[in-house]
């Protein structure tokens, strides 16, 4: 995706943007597809069979957007309870479309096995525009700590507080796109003040682990799944995928709690964040989309199989 916003061009070089400059570049935000069209028309079709509860709403006047999360019908406290979260990064479309697709298509399987809780669309606002921000010129995905600055964040936050020691296996859907590259990152630059250092964007399939709790057991079982619906990300020259090094077949590692990622909102033993890349010419959208419900499965398989859990 070319860079559409010109965000780089806000502001002084090499000084962080103010609230004049963060105004400027929301009045640029055009809506460029449609939350209730996409997604809350979804949820409906789908309450029939699942629980649907509205866990918080966003108010970026003149604009409000309720956020829902679908849940087992059959609900047992004895049970263990697994976490999909998707659309944290409103423009990773496959995130979003995604859950929706593994919760109208794979969730009965696991009726009686685990308590899911699906979040498909995390920043609604961000979704329409297509972008990776808030309103606010906030990333969502480094807010998940007390201190966080996006409510998007929050809200998720408290929709899984009375639950999340309880948590055991939680995959987080994303997207990296050649719009990170040619847009977000030039982006987050001009608004931090500081020089873009391009990258490189892998060409395939990715996760990140925990680097606190590695599961490298976990992450292969996703991996194998998801290369049978689209292909693995190779690490690049220097053995890396987008500047970390490449600890398994398609995997990496960031401290997840540390830098406030929504893959640590719980203390789940089985943790992962899904990275698929839309703009392969060897992927179409479905694939993305199948991709991101095979890792989902894949996880939840492993996660239920009984495997030992962590010990520090």
């Amino acid at each position: 995706m070319p860079t559409t916003l010109a965000a780089d061009a806000i502001g002084t070089p090499g000084r962080p943007w103010g609230a004049d400059e963060v105004a400027q570049w929301r009045s640029r935000q055009t809506v460029r597809r449609h939350y209730e069209a996409d997604v809350l028309r979804v949820i409906d079709t789908l309450r029939s069979r699942f629980q649907v509860s509205e866990y918080g709403r966003l108010d970026y006047p003149p604009d409000s957007y309720p956020l829902f999360a679908l849940t087992s019908p059959d609900w047992n406290d004895a049970l263990p309870i697994a976490l999909v979260t998707g659309g944290v990064h409103g423009y990773e479309t496959s995130g979003v479309h995604g859950a929706l697709q593994f919760v109208a298509q794979r969730a009965a399987d696991y009726a009686g096995r685990v308590n899911l809780v699906v979040a498909p669309c995390v920043s609604p606002w961000a979704y329409e525009r297509i972008h990776r921000w808030n309103a606010h010129a906030v990333d969502p995905n480094r807010s998940f700590r007390a201190d966080g600055e996006a409510p998007e964040a929050a809200a998720l936050m408290r929709l899984v507080a009375p639950f999340r020691d309880r948590v055991l296996v939680h995959v987080d859907l994303h997207e990296t796109t050649d719009s990170d590259e040619s847009e977000f990152r030039p982006a987050l630059a001009a608004r931090d003040g500081v020089a873009y250092v391009p990258g490189e964007i892998p060409d395939g399939f990715y996760l990140v682990d925990d680097s606190a709790y590695p599961q490298p057991a976990f992450q292969q079982a996703i991996i194998d799944a998801v290369a049978q619906v689209t292909h693995i990300a190779p690490a690049d020259a220097d053995g890396e995928l987008i500047g970390s090094p490449m600890v398994g077949p398609g995997v990496i590692q960031y401290p997840v709690k540390q830098l406030g990622l929504c893959a640590g909102i719980t203390d789940a033993t089985y943790k992962t964040t899904t990275e698929v890349y839309p703009d392969s010419p060897r992927a179409t959208a479905a694939q993305c989309n199948a991709a991101q419900v095979a890792a989902v499965c894949a996880a939840l398989d492993f996660a239920l199989a009984g495997s030992p859990r962590h010990v520090d």
